[in-house]
This record gives C-alpha cells, structure tokens and sequence, in this order.
C-alpha cells in the first residue's frame, strides 16, 4: 500500500521522466536531421522544406544556432496559437473534436477538484476512524494519505451527508457539461458536413448481400435494380472484387525491392564485395530468407533479391487475370454512386427490398478509410465471426485477470515479504520501498497492456469490420471494456484483499462490509501511481517519437536513394483513437469514482489533461496524419461512455454508503443513476441523430449549391474509379494499365435473362457500371 513518501518518490520519477522526454524533443526538434521526423505533416502538405538544402556540412545535420536554444521551449505557445476553425481546416474534425475530449476532462474536474478540496477533504481529514480501526479487532491498514479520504469517517456518521450532497453536485455538473459539449460538437458536425468540399463518400452507398441471379452477373443485377428503384438519382457502380492475394504479392513485392535497394546502395558504398544473404531452398522455383538471414545457403543477395522480383511479377500477372476472369472473385457487393447527395442518403437511410436481409444499404466510407480485405467476408459469416470474437474476448479478459492481480501483490509489500522472505532486507530500504509501492505496480501494469491494442485490433478485424475508422471504435469499445474490468475492477477488488487480507481472516462475516467499505476508497493511492506513470510519463514520451525517430534514421541510411524514398520513410502515424480514446476513458472513470470518496485523485488527473491537450495539439498540428475523416462520428460513443462511467460511480458510492450504517443516504444516492439514465436518453434523442443520419435536408442544400456553382461538373467522371481497389490503381508495373483500362470502359449489360421479372425494366443499352463483366457468359 503506498504510502505519501511513496507518492512523492513516484511524482519525483515520473516528473523527471516527463521533463527528460520534453527536453529531449526540445532540443531533437531543432536540429535538420530530425525535421521530417517532428514535422512530417507539413512535408505531406508541400508547405515546408528541407533544411538540409542549404547551409554548410555541419549545418546540414546540427542546429548552430544559439539563439533558437533560447527558445527551444517555444513550441507550447506555438500548440495553442491556432484557433480551432483554422485546426478544423489544417487537421480535420476528427482530430478538433478528439482535443475537446482533454477540454471537457478540464471542464468537468477544474470545478470538482476545488469544491472537493475545499469541502469533502476537510470533512474526511479531521476524523481518526482509520487510527481506531487499525488499532481494534480488524487490524485495517492505512497510510496517512488514506485520511484524506471517506475511510476516514466514522460509522453512522452525520457527515456522509456532505458527500451525498456533493453527489448531487457533480453529477448536475457533469451532465451540464456533457450536455453543452453534445450540443457544439453536433453543430460543429453539421456546419462542417455543410462546408465540406465535394467528397465520393457523399454520393456513394455500400451495397450488401445482393442476391445471386442464374441470368444475369453481379454487375447487371445492381444496375437493374437501381435503374428500377432509383430511376431518377443512379449514376453508376463498382463492384466488389475479392483481390486479397493479389494485395499480399503486390506487398510482398514491395518488401523485396525495398531489400533490393538496400543491398544496392550497399554495393554501391562498397563495389569491392558484393553483399551476400542465406536462403533456405524448397524447391527448384521457391526459396525463403533464412531466419534473421543466419541459416540457409549464401547466395549473392542483389541476384536473389532480383530474380525474387521477377518471379512476383510472374505471379502478380497470373493473378490479375485471374481476377478479371473468374467469377468466384466478384463479391456480391457494390459501391454504389448517386447524381446527387440526396439520392444518395435516401437509399443509404432506407430499406431497399421486401426481404430486409437482401440489398443491405449503409452510407459507403471514403476510399481511403475502406478497409478492403473485409469487402471480401460473405456477409452470412459475419454473425458467426461476432459470436467467436465475443467470446474469444471474454476467455481474453479473463486471462488477464492473472496478471494483474499479480500487479496487485506487487504493490503489497507484505504480500511479496511473505512469498519471498530473503528478499526483506532489501525491500525494506527506504527508497526502494518507496520505489517498489509507487513506481513498480504502475509500471507492470503498463507493460502487461502494451500487446493489448494489437490483439484488438486484429480481433476487431476478424470480425468484418469495413471501415479503418469503424476497426478503431470497435477496438477502443473493447479496450475500454478492458481497462474497466481488469484495470479497475480487478486492481480494486484483488488490491482491497491483498491488503486487507489480515484483516478478512480475523474478523467476523458480518464486518466484511465495513472493510470492504474501507478498503476501495484506499485503492486510489495504485491508482495515483498508474496516472502518472501512464499519463504522465507516458503522454510526455509520445512527443519524443523515439521509435519513428530511429526508424526512420534506420531506413535513411539504408534505403532512401532519392526524395521520394525519404518521403515514404517517415512515418508520421495517426491520433490512434483505438487507444488514446480508452486510455481517457479510464482517467474519466477514476475521476468520477474518486472525485467524491478519494478527492486527492483529482489533482494528478488534471496534470494528465492539460499536458495531454498541449502534447496532442502539437502532434496534430505537425506531425500526425490521419488516415480518415468520420466528421466526428465517434462522439456519442465517447459521451455514452461518460455517462456510464457516471452511472458507475453513483453506484459505488451507493454500495459504499451501504456499509457505512447510514440507512437514508442509498435512498437518496438512488435517485441519481435514474436521473442520469434519463439525461443520457435525452441527449441520444436530442443530439446522436446529427452523427448516424445525414438530414435530407441538408443534403438537398449542399446539392442545390454545387449545382448553381458548377453546373457543368461531370460528376460521372469524378466517381469513375474511385471506389476500384488500391491493387489496381497502382503505376509501378505496365500490367496496371491494362486493368486500369478495362476498368474505366463503359459496359455495356445487356440483360441475359429468359423471362423477365416485374422490377426489370425494357433493357437499356445504358450503362453507368465502372467494371468488367468477368462472367464468361456475359462477354460477348
């Protein structure tokens, strides 16, 4: 259990650690050879230029100039110089939106933490139930830091009433917040969808789970239904095409000539020896790297690497016709593309069939958020893939409950005395214990989390997500399902009984309550030691970007051959949503659990806020790129969550003041969770609309505009390939060009069928399709 030296020894090293990465960055950033690392966006956007162009050798690698020393903390004021409009415009609404989550973390506990120090400390501290109740038959442990919270209050006592009231307070408070903030970001939304330039996301639908037909292909049954049912609004499509292994050739091809040129610069360094790599031979045409390039036979690696090439080349042909001809590798899927934004949300927001299960509709996400590999997943598999993840998950989180209880025992100095008694005379030192109680069990427990994203992520792809952004929500909904379990619930219950365990085996049943009581509030202080580990430290370390700042060195030397191998060398990442939103999350979680029991949380939770909204201003501003543009359609996730988190903390302080022998108070704490649940439904009533509906309205407006702006747009053209497979739009290789080509002819579908259906119109000799007919039976 920690104790306050144990607090202040752990601020002490994470302070230090924050200040070494800020510094740090401080002073890398200056210098030439980092500038594509700390300013990539800038370089992506063509509006900054080497520094290395000019100046003398040495000016070329290291700043000289003293002056810009002086000013190397400069960066802090320059983060929160651009207004947010201009942000909007610069970075997105996705990334505006993702900083106004620090904001309201600011708003919501600014307020909390000083009415809680100003009222509930001092009504905690000047009791001494803690000293009573280490002294009697429970033996309860305790640390001076512990009387600052409502452990410290006597049973029965009349004072709970403060923390009832402020309950009451907070809640309001929150809400209130919660309420002003939907408000503006829906706003926000919409005027930012109003203002958006033209986007094919706008006038394209995704359509699922056409229904196989014996007459005609894929692409003429989209085309036919659409003429029918969409008369007035069809423009053209673009079917589905399973092109996953020829993605896997492509990249692996990639990866060869990205080893091919690095054993050419090296010869190029050093002519007199041509450099060499070890290949295991399977067969006479297949070969593989040995591991680590340590085993196998030395070949010459230019050759290998050359001929490797050659033969994905062969292969990536043989699949692009294969491709074009077999029809087992169309989807019954398609983009769909609209003449208007009208026509285009009526269809997405409407059930297109009699059958609900068949020509499944849903708004299309723009080309570069689709994620392709999952366009490939039979739609009929998709329920039997969420039931396997759910559970996987499941057997996941509790899987983690080992470790993380084994965190827990860390953090009891007498639990690991216990296990590892020879280990007591090293322990007991002063600093190491301090270290040992406030630093280590934070530290493990971040550890234990860093594989954690990864698994999600490819657990979220499993699923058949469709989308990048729809993967990073799905992600960051089950990475905060995790962090409530295990990195709260489990810390809490497993640390109250590591270090309460003395006093659970010698008192009765019907004191566990009491205990129990008494033991949650007392958790905060693992709590206080996790925030500023992660928060803290951790928040501060993202600045640094030490790992694209050695990789990035690494391939300069190694790989980079001219500017465009230097541009694709940077690595300049992304907000990360499927793990900074959880990570949030978690804090808004223990804020709002311990602002009432434990009100010296609060102070450690506001430090991460603000240097997370400075930090992450920083990065968005210079250096991440995001990968798509959702308009912020992720906010009622984070406003729900919120709201749970909320509900939860009403709840625990519920249970607490059940132990505490205050009969009314649950009577009246019951109230709030009611009250909140209705505010919650308010708001998704009120606001969430504006996030999963694009209005008519709106889109009719933005139409009409564009038409008097532009009345001669070809927006046929504009459409034409947009929603075409990224395999296929790549220029590297000559056989592009003739899928390219086949793929920007007019198709002409006439119909095949033997008799026609009542929704098939007099066949048209029209058609607005941007693929082939693969079908051996409609090439004619």
């Amino acid at each position: 259990m920690a104790t306050f030296e144990d607090i202040l020894v752990s601020a002490g090293f994470n302070i230090v650690s924050a200040l070494v990465f800020l510094i740090a960055f401080a002073i890398l950033r200056l210098q030439p050879f980092n500038d594509r690392v700390y300013f990539p966006k800038w370089y992506l956007k063509g509006l900054r230029s080497s520094p290395r162009h000019s100046g003398s050798f040495v000016t070329k690698f290291v700043n000289l100039d003293w002056r810009s020393y002086i000013r190397f903390l400069n960066w802090v004021p320059d983060a929160l110089k651009m207004p947010e409009p201009e942000l909007i415009d610069h970075a997105g609404l996705d990334s505006a939106v993702y900083l106004r989550i620090y904001l309201l973390g600011l708003k919501i506990f600014v307020p909390m933490a000083l009415l809680a120090w100003a009222i509930i400390v001092p009504v905690n501290w000047t009791n001494n139930t803690l000293e009573k109740l280490s002294q009697g038959s429970a033996k309860v442990q305790y640390t001076e830091i512990d009387k600052l919270s409502i452990s410290n209050i006597p049973q029965g006592s009349p004072r709970f009433w403060t923390h009832v009231v402020m309950a009451y307070a907070f809640t309001f408070w929150t809400c209130y917040a919660l309420l002003k903030e939907y408000a503006t970001i829906a706003t926000m939304r919409l005027h930012f969808l109003a203002s958006e330039k033209r986007r094919p996301d706008q006038f394209t639908v995704l359509t699922r789970n056409v229904p196989p037909d014996p007459d005609e292909s894929v692409t003429e049954c989209v085309e036919h239904f659409f003429l029918v049912n969409h008369p007035d609004h069809y423009l053209t499509h673009q079917v589905v095409i399973n092109a996953n292994k020829l993605a896997k050739l492509v990249e692996e091809k990639k990866k060869k000539q990205n080893w091919l040129d690095y054993y050419q610069l090296k010869y190029s360094r050093n002519q007199a020896q041509r450099p060499t790599t070890k290949v295991v031979l399977f067969t006479s045409s297949n070969s593989q790297t040995g591991f680590l390039g340590l085993c196998g036979d030395k070949v010459d690696a230019i050759d290998y690497q050359t001929a490797e090439i050659e033969r994905l080349t062969k292969e990536i042909a043989e699949e692009r016709e294969r491709v074009k001809t077999d029809p087992k590798c169309i989807m019954p899927a398609a983009f769909v593309s609209f003449k208007t934004r009208w026509g285009a949300a009526v269809c997405a927001q409407t059930q297109q069939s009699r059958n609900p299960t068949l020509w499944l509709t849903e708004w299309a996400a723009e080309p570069r958020d689709v994620y392709w590999a999952n366009l490939a997943i039979p739609y009929v598999s998709l329920t039997i893939r969420r039931l396997i993840i759910a559970v996987a998950f499941f057997f996941l989180t509790f899987f983690f409950v080992i470790p993380v209880s084994a965190v827990q025992s860390i953090a009891n100095i007498d639990s690991i005395e216990k296990r590892l008694p020879f280990l007591k005379p090293v322990i007991e030192q002063k600093f190491i214990k301090s270290f040992i109680q406030g630093v280590l069990p934070g530290l493990a427990l971040k550890i234990f989390l860093i594989v954690l994203p990864t698994i999600l992520m490819m657990m979220s792809k499993f699923e058949g997500l469709l989308s990048i952004s729809s993967l990073e929500r799905r992600s960051a909904f089950r990475y905060y399902l995790f962090n409530f379990v295990n990195v709260f619930l489990v810390s809490v219950i497993a640390g109250s009984a590591f270090s309460q365990l003395d006093a659970f085996l010698h008192q009765s049943p019907k004191e566990f309550p009491q205990t129990i009581g008494v033991a949650i509030p007392m958790k905060a202080t693992f709590f206080i030691t996790y925030v500023m580990v992660d928060g803290w430290a951790g928040t501060a370390g993202e600045i640094l970007r030490l790992k694209p700042l050695i990789f990035f060195h690494l391939k300069n030397f190694f790989l980079v051959k001219t500017d465009k191998d230097r541009e694709e060398a940077m690595d300049p990442g992304s907000i990360g949503f499927n793990t900074g939103e959880p990570q949030i999350q978690l804090y808004f979680l223990l804020g709002l659990v311990y602002a009432v029991v434990t009100p010296i949380f609060l102070p450690f939770i506001l430090v991460f806020f603000a240097m997370a909204y400075v930090i992450f201003r920083h990065q968005i501003i210079n250096v991440y790129n995001q990968e798509y543009e959702s308009g912020a359609a992720f906010w009622p996730d984070v406003h729900g969550r919120i709201v749970y988190a909320l509900i939860f903390s009403q709840i625990v302080l519920m249970g607490l003041m059940g132990t505490k022998e205050v009969v009314e108070t649950p009577m009246v704490l019951l109230v709030l969770p009611v009250l909140t649940i209705f505010f919650h439904i308010y708001c998704k009533g009120r606001y969430e609309p504006a996030f999963v509906k694009y209005p008519l309205q709106e889109a009719m407006m933005k139409d009409t505009l564009e038409r008097a702006r532009e009345p001669n747009l070809n927006l046929k053209g504009y459409l034409q390939n947009t929603y075409i497979h990224p395999v296929f739009k790549e220029d590297e290789d000559d056989e592009d060009e003739g899928m390219d080509g086949k793929l920007n002819d007019q198709v002409i579908v006439p119909t095949k069928r033997q008799q026609s259906r009542r929704n098939t119109p007099v066949p048209s000799r029209f058609s607005g399709a941007s693929s082939p007919d693969v079908h051996p039976d409609s090439q004619s």
